[in-house]
């Protein structure tokens, strides 16, 4: 079975690559001294994207090169304490029209702060619950990433 992907494939990533790049060149020097919810909840939605496609990379890989999929799991691992990290962080930055900063439990009530708030929560909610039954407890705080299957 061939690992390769067809030469009439299209393969976005680059493209997405240099959207972040051309991004983060344009609007960061330039940009606000904290980064807004908007982009904070892009950040989500992009690291949640990027956990999906890992996802499907480890489905697929692990089975037939266990040790490959050992590190795509791993890095998928890593992937969603980074959109974890980006969504609260997200609940600490002030609201826009208040300044005002909720608490951090209001995500778990559900309807912490309406739409289109709430989709950054309905996002996390949807993939926490992929995570947590793909993956245990110590796979989330394990310190050592560097997996080795040989």
């Amino acid at each position: 079975m061939s690992r390769t992907i067809s030469p009439s494939a299209q393969d976005f990533v680059p493209f997405a690559t240099a959207a972040l790049d051309f991004h983060r060149a344009l609007n960061i020097p330039a940009g606000p001294l904290v980064t807004t919810r908007d982009e904070l909840d892009a950040l989500h939605a992009h690291l949640v994207a990027l956990h999906a496609v890992l996802d499907a990379h480890v489905t697929r890989t692990g089975q037939l090169i266990p040790a490959e999929g050992d590190q795509l799991r791993t890095a998928r691992s890593r992937i969603w304490q980074a959109a974890d990290h980006v969504h609260a962080a997200y609940h600490a930055a002030p609201r826009p029209d208040s300044g005002a900063v909720p608490a951090p439990e209001a995500c778990q009530a559900g309807l912490p702060e309406g739409a289109p708030e709430l989709t950054i929560c309905q996002r996390h909610q949807r993939t926490a619950h992929l995570v947590r039954r793909r993956t245990t407890p110590a796979d989330l705080h394990s310190p050592f990433t560097g997996l080795i299957r040989r």
